[in-house]
């Protein structure tokens, strides 16, 4: 894993210092080493810069930027299968310098062009600039495990894979998109395409972007996309035959997450998904695997006993560390450093914790995400399926009724039930619900923190909406199941810009690369294939996944309630950090900073301290706000 950054400058206005200082910017994602690449063309300025993280060819003829034949690359990521494309490649007559796999895409892209791409195993973000055609190639991997960041104005073009890379170029325009903005407040991160700064987005996964320098004009193309694979016929298969054929795929899929030149661990929670890779890994492995977990002192909140039994159950050297409460809190403060977009996923210290304690043994860790997205593993998936079409099912003439009655009786005004957790935002949920029981809607509201009506009293003036992958037609226009739709949707939304980006960010602030063995393309086409009541039926969820689970596991050990690593925000927001509040609260701050309606962030703020528990995520989103503000806007 590295950091990439650069540009084309058409006004010819930048230097190699700026690209320096861009450049260094990331030295966080890449310390062992850096390189940088300036051209001036009759067109304009470009400029390639790289920081280093040594995983695979260790040598310095593996460092970049590259080039190859008036060819040059910056990349950062890994081509699990660069091996056997090399060999396809020297086949062709290919001759190679080094060892490395950005060598291999260079030779590759001059072999296929952007055909490459249907051949690579990997996660990957890159530019490959030809100096020939006059032309830049920036693609994404598949599921965007690596991120990229773009910039487009004033005949300037910008990519980096962090925003600060961008941010350190003078000409960068620190303007807030508060329709973006609007957006994280909704979902705790801001959606792709999208960015908090204006003219500043990311690029999807699974899509790539070519720049024509002659004509200062660029296309967007896909390459990937999972609905595709939703799309292919149900396969004809018994469960038993399923479960082998998985087995095998995964097993595939996570050895090959293990090529490295440095050492390799895995985080092992407990559950299901870390469970699978560290059961089907150690089984292929002689060595010991190297696995790694984070206590807590509460019972309740603490899973490092269950990741104990199962590391050893399977024989791993395993390594747990209890953190306190005081180590945990000490990351807040960095967190707008790390995460240099708006991003309110508490789980982000944890992972920042185990993080740390990973890479004082390995330089690569293999994380367990996306089993949820590709099998069925989350909670709401259930309520969708057991409650969405229920909803769906209500007459218009009841749901119109019930919709209404709502409308005259404000959530505050409801007895009892009115001081109960979240219970404005649900009451607004369930009334949206009666109004549009599209499953569109019912899935939206399900993810979202904030419902629009509290969105528009949040801001001082008018957000519009803006268009997500939530806002998909697939469901329309093809025969999908709902199951299937919602897994596609959060394969786009939450994956991408949540779990991937918080995993990414918290490996990058100890340069530990970060390794996502489930998100495979091949596994997520054959699971998208695979029947659906073999992930989910009848409210048991991740069928097939625990089926090979318990080859390896005994399902004793295995079946408990699923905890997490539990964030006491409610005690945090009152108590320690509450100075923080009280000063990005603050009436002349809010009034200042000229975003939000004054009066409603006191009223809030007002509520959460007076008791009223429902605010205490909103308090955490517009805190994690306040905080990158005053990091990146001050």
């Amino acid at each position: 894993m590295c950091g990439i950054v650069g540009f084309i400058d058409f006004k010819k206005q930048s230097s190699e210092k700026i690209l320096n200082a861009c450049t260094d910017e990331l030295i966080h994602r890449g310390p062992d080493g850096r390189g940088i690449a300036f051209f001036n063309r009759e067109e304009g300025q470009v400029a390639l810069g790289h920081r280093r993280l040594s995983i695979i060819d260790l040598s310095e003829a593996a460092g970049q930027p590259m080039e190859y034949n008036g060819l040059w690359i910056v990349f950062n990521g890994e081509i699990y299968n660069y091996k056997e494309i090399k060999k396809e490649l020297v086949q062709a007559g290919h001759q190679f310098k080094a060892h490395s796999d950005t060598e291999v895409i260079l030779h590759a892209w001059q072999q296929w062009g952007a055909a490459m791409l249907s051949k690579f195993i990997g996660m990957f973000a890159f530019v490959i600039y030809d100096t020939h055609t006059g032309s830049l190639f920036c693609c994404r991997d598949r599921a965007g495990v690596k991120p990229f960041f773009y910039y487009w104005k004033n005949d300037l073009f910008l990519f980096s894979s962090e925003l600060k890379g961008m941010m350190k170029h003078p000409a960068f325009e620190k303007e807030i998109d508060q329709d973006a903005l609007s957006a994280y407040m909704q979902f705790g991160y801001v959606p792709t395409p999208h960015c908090i700064f204006e003219n500043c987005y990311k690029l999807k996964p699974g899509h790539y972007l070519q720049m024509d320098i002659k004509t200062r004009s660029f296309t967007m193309q896909q390459y990937w996309n999972v609905y595709d694979a939703y799309n292919k016929p149900v396969l004809e298969i018994g469960f038993d035959e399923a479960v082998a054929e998985t087995e095998k795929l995964l097993t595939h899929a996570f050895q090959y997450r293990m090529v490295s030149d440095v050492p390799v661990g895995v985080f092992l929670s407990g559950g299901y998904d870390s469970s699978c890779v560290t059961a089907i890994l150690q089984k292929n492995n002689s060595e010991k695997i190297k696995t790694f977990t984070i206590g807590v002192p509460d019972a309740g909140l603490n899973e490092a006993p269950y990741a104990k039994e199962i590391a050893r159950h399977l024989g791993t050297d395993h390594t747990e560390y209890y953190c306190t409460q005081k180590e945990a809190l000490e990351i807040v403060p960095d967190l707008p450093f790390y995460y240099d977009e708006p991003f309110a996923d508490s789980s982000a210290i944890p992972t920042t914790l185990v993080s740390r304690v990973a890479r004082k043994q390995v330089t690569v860790a293999l994380s367990a995400d996306a089993g949820d997205e590709i099998f069925a593993g989350y909670n709401r998936y259930d309520y969708m399926m057991r409650y969405g079409k229920k909803m769906a099912q209500l007459p218009a003439s009841i749901r119109k009724l019930a919709a209404a009655t709502m409308d005259k009786i404000p959530a505050d005004k409801v007895p009892i039930l009115r001081k109960k957790y979240e219970f404005h935002t649900r009451y607004e949920k369930v009334k949206s619900f009666l109004k549009n029981n599209s499953e569109k809607n019912i899935l939206v509201s399900l993810t979202r923190h904030m419902t629009d009506e509290e969105i528009h009293k949040l801001f001082k003036n008018k957000v519009k909406k803006i268009e997500t992958a939530f806002d998909s037609s697939e469901l329309g226009e093809k025969r999908f199941t709902i199951l299937d739709y919602i897994m596609a949707v959060d394969y786009q939304t939450y994956l991408v810009d949540d779990i991937l980006q918080k995993v990414d960010r918290a490996g990058m602030s100890v340069s530990l690369e970060g390794r996502e063995p489930f998100l495979d393309h091949r596994i997520i086409e054959w699971a998208a294939q695979l029947p659906s009541h073999f992930k989910y039926d009848k409210g048991k969820k991740k069928i097939i996944l625990k089926e090979i689970v318990h080859k390896y596991i005994p399902q004793q050990i295995m079946d408990r309630p699923k905890m997490g690593f539990g964030i006491p925000l409610q005690h945090w927001l009152t108590q320690e950090l509450k100075p923080f509040v009280d000063e990005l609260f603050d009436d002349k701050y809010i009034e200042a900073q000229g975003i939000f309606n004054n009066a409603e962030i006191q009223r809030l703020r007002n509520s959460f301290y007076n008791g009223r528990v429902e605010r205490v995520e909103k308090i955490w989103f517009i805190l994690m706000f306040q905080m990158w503000y005053e990091r990146w806007m001050k």
